[in-house]
C-alpha cells in the first residue's frame, strides 16, 4: 500500500507542460545510410523506397524516405543482418540534399 501511495504522489507532480516540446516526428525523414562493399541487386527490393548506389570506392549509398525511427532501426537491422559494416547513416532535410 505504500508503495502505491509513493507512485501515486510521483504522478501527481507531473504536468504537461515539464515536458520539452518535441518537433514534429510524424513526418517522413530521408536518410544517407553508407556501407562497406557493394551491395548485390538482388538485394534491391529488400530495402524498398531507398535508391541504391554502388560506388567507385567500394561503397553502398542507400538514400531515400524513412517514414519513422521504428524504421529506420529495421533498416539498419537490415544491413547488419547482411554482414556488411555500415560506415555513416545521415539524416537530411529534404530530397535535395540527398547525395548525387
Amino acid at each position: 500500500m505504500a508503495q502505491r501511495s509513493r507512485n501515486a504522489i510521483f504522478m501527481a507532480t507531473i504536468k504537461d507542460t515539464d515536458f520539452m516540446p518535441m518537433k514534429d516526428l510524424t513526418s517522413t525523414q530521408f536518410y544517407e545510410v553508407r556501407i562497406e562493399g557493394h551491395l548485390h541487386a538482388k538485394w534491391a527490393s529488400w530495402f524498398d523506397g531507398m535508391s541504391i548506389q554502388l560506388e567507385e570506392s567500394g561503397e553502398t549509398l542507400l538514400a531515400g524516405p524513412v517514414i519513422d525511427q521504428a524504421a529506420l532501426y529495421g533498416l539498419l537491422k537490415k544491413v547488419r543482418n547482411l554482414g556488411m559494416p555500415l560506415i555513416s547513416v545521415n539524416r537530411k532535410s529534404n530530397t535535395k540534399e540527398l547525395s548525387k
